[in-house]
């Protein structure tokens, strides 16, 4: 789906903040429990700049460049299946997707390059390297990750399938569970009836009300769903349906810091 999938930068909080229900992993990602964020809870997405949680916020999600937020539960923001926009550098040449004519392929709203997870021994790769990030995660005392453009096959041109995103999710999957974080599946409703197989313990959805989605993710994960909208008419509809059972907020598509101009926080 990805309708926005809004970039930057956030953070995290520790293993002793609040408690989730606990969850044993599909045996294919060899996982111990992992504790997974409470459900209806008031959230805030910081992804665009970390700053104090607003007055009864308990789960939070930030950047991985970021700092948890002392006594919550911290979700940790990692751009997995595309490079960080002028980031190509940072990655070997043959992993990121190209084209034909041997130009790299774009995610052309956010100019982020994406990944070639179209081969296992890619896949393991890229994995290798956004695993060091999952790894950061849990030693600044995140609880979760959430690896965004798990959707980033569906801007490829078909260069890109389904199955490849799976088999990458998969591998992210086995190193959070390892690592003792519990993992999101970041929109992609298509594929939220695979969860179980695919290692995946929770749902981050951006504009499901919007987009008329949230049964979707419902479905596969029950109330373990976190909900961002970015229009007035996306909460509305978010909050009619699902208030009383999801955690829901709506933020400014640049996920402006609190304090800064165009700042936008609302919930139910």
């Amino acid at each position: 789906m990805s309708h926005l999938n809004t970039k930057v930068t956030g953070a995290v909080v520790g293993a002793a903040a609040l408690t989730g229900a606990l969850f044993v992993a599909a045996p294919s990602t060899q996982a111990a429990t992992v504790s997974l964020p409470p459900t209806h809870a008031g959230f805030d997405y910081q992804i665009g700049g970390a700053y104090t949680p607003p007055a009864g916020v308990k789960v939070v999600t930030r950047d991985h460049t970021a700092s948890p937020a002392a006594g919550l539960y911290n979700i940790c923001y990692v751009n997995a299946f595309q490079a960080q926009p002028g980031a190509e550098g940072e990655w070997a040449s043959d992993l990121l997707l190209r084209d034909s004519a041997g130009k790299v392929v774009y995610d052309k709203d956010w100019g982020e390059a994406l990944l070639d997870v179209g081969t296992d021994a890619k896949r393991q790769r890229i994995a290798s390297q956004i695993g060091s990030q999952i790894d950061g995660c849990r030693d600044k005392g995140f609880q979760a990750v959430e690896p965004d453009n798990y959707d980033s096959y569906s801007r490829s041109g078909n260069r890109l399938t389904a199955n490849n995103a799976q088999a990458f999710i998969k591998l992210l999957a086995a190193r959070a569970h390892s690592d003792g974080l519990a993992i999101a599946q970041k929109n992609t409703p298509e594929l939220a009836g695979n969860r179980t197989a695919n290692g995946l313990d929770f749902a981050v959805a951006e504009e499901c009300g919007q987009y008329d989605e949230c049964g979707d993710y419902t479905s596969a994960f029950g109330n373990n769903v976190i909900v961002i909208e970015y229009t007035n008419s996306g909460k509305s509809k978010a909050c009619k349906g699902w208030g009383g059972t999801l955690s829901i907020v709506q933020r400014d598509v640049d996920v402006s810091p609190a304090g800064s101009s165009g700042y936008v926080r609302k919930t139910c």
